[in-house]
């Protein structure tokens, strides 16, 4: 029997928790408070999605390696504002076996300190710069705050990093750039509408110049932070003595960057396309693109199945993830739910009558608008159907984001939308490190920071001091 199903637009926190394991994804019961299992079905949508961020980075001078796990605390603690932040959230190893560790390992909660060490011994000259690096591992944090599957998790089973090395301020600026259009074209790519925005001060990573956030709106009115990119200057290099031999035979400390897509880049992906009967996937990374469903009556069992079954050759001969489902004891119905849940973009059916009229119909999972096409030409059906379902899912998420996107003169007004959670909320501000905290506390948000991607001049004054603005400022609930 089919479960309930929460609903995406009023109980988005259920909904979520609910689909993640009913549709295949992640289970979250595991004895371990923050932790999770990725299922087979989730583990391959998994897959898929770091496949487009693995070719964006091997296509753009990265490369892939793997660091240690373990971080010891005298490394961890090099670089001052880093280990601070960071201790009260790392899981520490104490013990080898029953003996007491002389120094203790953290669990990695980030990578800049494991990778350090190792940057000093190849680094060596200019000739070595730029290396880019990257890593697609777990890292362990202690959230004190209510954990959440995939988006807030003691051990994130899914973080990619990446760490690069220049040799002067002006390449570490340039990569940033860089990193900051690689996230946008990933997160295009997949169709997750997302706002870019520079974190105030006090809110940048630990240890870096600034920090760079992409951020996404869920259906409840919050937002999700689902990349960042940091330029960390010299700060790490001055920390562990990593410099570089100059073509003048002097020596220089570089300058590095680091940027990461947790977990969330899959979760919003799964946010994003959601409606109140599961998930949708976009055609690119959906582990099964085409499912065939047959609709037979008595006594045409036989014909029907063999239709189904000569289509599914055909689509896979073209290159598609199909999946025929013959189960017996399923009704035609429950097999559409079954892969409405999963969101499959594409389903066909065939009956009798299609059987009979030489033409198979085929169901969009985004719209559920139906049509029939020719059996000869159901490759070029499905072709047609999967560049729709791409393009409408991308426009369609952003005009949803954007349409909950408000600009605002006055405080009144940014926290009535926000105690609504209505969205994001964009108000004149003077930059002022001490409005801006004024300003969070007002209206009990989050303040993201200044937009990256708005350059028109600002007419208006600060709503918390009333100087002249210099920008504008962006608030929201977030998790």
């Amino acid at each position: 029997m089919p479960v309930k199903r929460q609903k995406w637009s009023e109980d988005f926190g259920e909904w979520f928790r609910d689909v993640l394991i009913n549709a295949g994804i992640m289970d979250y019961r595991y004895p371990i408070k923050g932790s999770g299992v990725w299922m087979p079905y989730g583990f391959k949508i998994r897959r898929n999605v770091l496949q487009i961020l693995r070719d964006l980075l091997d296509n753009t001078g990265h490369d892939e390696t793997l660091f240690p796990l373990l971080i010891p605390e005298t490394s961890l603690a090099q670089e001052a504002a880093h280990g601070k932040s960071f201790e009260g959230e790392c899981f520490w190893v104490t013990h080898g076996g029953f003996e007491r560790l002389k120094v203790r390992y953290a669990l990695r909660p980030t990578s800049e300190t494991v990778i350090a060490p190792m940057l000093k011994l190849w680094i060596r000259s200019h000739a070595d710069l730029p290396m880019k690096l990257y890593q697609v591992v777990n890292v362990f944090r202690h959230e004190t705050k209510a954990t959440r599957p995939i988006i807030r998790m003691r051990e994130v089973s899914t973080f990619k990093e990446a760490h690069t090395c220049h040799a002067t301020s002006k390449e570490a600026e340039e990569q940033v750039n860089e990193a900051v259009g690689l996230y946008k074209r990933f997160f295009d790519d997949v169709g997750v509408p997302y706002c870019v925005s520079r974190r105030p001060e006090w809110d940048k990573f630990a240890g870096a110049l600034y920090t760079i956030a992409f951020d996404m709106l869920c259906p409840d009115g919050r937002v999700l932070q689902i990349g960042t990119v940091h330029n960390l200057g010299q700060n790490f290099a001055k920390a562990f003595n990593i410099t570089y031999e100059t073509k003048d035979g002097s020596q220089e400390h570089i300058w590095t960057t680091s940027y990461g897509i947790s977990g969330r880049g899959i979760a919003a992906v799964l946010i994003a396309h959601g409606d109140d009967n599961g998930i949708v996937l976009p055609p690119k990374i959906a582990p099964i693109q085409v499912a065939i469903v047959p609709v037979p009556y008595k006594g045409k069992e036989k014909e029907v199945n063999k239709a189904c079954i000569d289509v599914a050759s055909k689509l896979k001969d073209a290159g598609y993830r199909v999946e025929l489902d013959l189960r017996a004891e399923l009704t035609p119905g429950n097999k559409f739910y079954y892969w409405e849940l999963r969101g499959v973009p594409i389903r066909i059916e065939i009956g009798p009558r299609d059987l009979a009229n030489g033409v198979v119909t085929i169901v969009r999972r985004d719209t559920f608008k139906k049509q029939t096409w020719t059996m000869d030409d159901v490759v070029a059906a499905v072709q047609t159907f999967a560049e729709e379902i791409t393009n409408d899912l991308k426009a369609n998420a952003e005009t949803w984001m954007r349409e909950r996107v408000y600009r605002v003169n006055s405080l009144a007004e940014a926290k009535t939308l926000l105690k609504r959670k209505a969205g994001i909320v964009e108000v004149p501000c003077c930059g002022k490190d001490k409005c801006g905290h004024s300003l969070e506390e007002t209206v009990e948000a989050r303040l993201l920071g200044f937009p990256e991607d708005i350059t028109e001049k600002v007419d208006g004054k600060c709503v918390v001091c009333g100087e002249q603005a210099v920008n504008v400022v962006r608030v929201a609930l977030a998790y």
